[in-house]
């Protein structure tokens, strides 16, 4: 398939998506297997965990939420929660630009579905596969369902056997999100030029997490890195 190919969705390439996601598998399922220990700590029910785990499907920001809960759950708990899991899932509005161009044709009632299963990895492995001149967006689809499904069920073990661990830290369970999301910067690396595009975001969300805290420090990384990438790359 060249450049010039039709954008088109296909069968082909839904189980090509699901296919190139294997790789990333294993990671899915410790990070989920993670969040379904917090959740048991918490004291979250199976069902509320798999639930937010399902519906929610959006790694990062289901740990900060977690952070942030507390039982008894207010309206005040409720809102918290809200914004920071939006500020954290704020850079998808930029990811889902990127997509724009590939598949602002297609019919709504397609493309929004599958908006749904959209996350960094699926994104990542979607855009390798677009670049590379092929335009089948079941990748997109694909990748993201397998995901998904993986995500949903991995957190089972995880709720099962949380409370075994009282410390997760003790074992080292603290560094799999940074360890996760540092993986996915490596397939993206172009050249030093990006390279400082990266470290302008870091320290910009590194200064505001010193002067304000919490987790504004993810919106102001993501803008500034934005602004430095458009910048740096005309």
């Amino acid at each position: 398939m060249t450049s010039s190919s039709p954008v088109t969705i296909t069968p082909a390439g839904i189980l090509l998506g699901a296919r190139l996601s294997l790789t990333i598998i294993p990671g899915s399922v410790a990070l989920g297997s993670v969040f379904g220990m917090v959740a048991a700590q918490k004291g979250l029910t199976l069902l509320e965990t798999v639930m937010m785990q399902s519906f929610v499907f959006a790694g990062a920001s289901q740990f900060v939420a977690m952070e942030v809960y507390r039982d008894p759950l207010n309206w005040g708990l409720v809102l918290a929660m809200t914004g920071v899991v939006a500020a954290v899932n704020m850079r998808m509005l930029l990811v889902g630009a990127s997509l724009r161009p590939w598949l602002g044709g297609q019919p709504a009632w397609q493309v929004y579905p599958t908006l749904f299963f959209l996350t960094d990895i699926n994104w990542l492995l979607a855009m390798r596969h677009h670049q590379d001149g092929h335009r089948d967006w079941g990748v997109l689809f694909g990748s993201g369902l397998m995901i998904w499904v993986v995500w949903s069920l991995a957190v089972l073990p995880g709720y099962f056997f949380g409370a075994l661990i009282e410390d997760p830290q003790a074992w080292g369970l603290d560094v799999v999100l940074p360890a996760f999301f540092a993986a996915l910067l490596v397939p993206l690396w172009k050249g030093k030029r990006q390279t400082l595009g990266w470290i302008i975001a870091g320290a910009v969300a590194t200064l505001t997490w010193e002067l304000l805290g919490g987790y504004w420090g993810v919106l102001t990384g993501a803008v500034a890195g934005a602004v430095a990438g458009a910048y740096f790359h005309d």
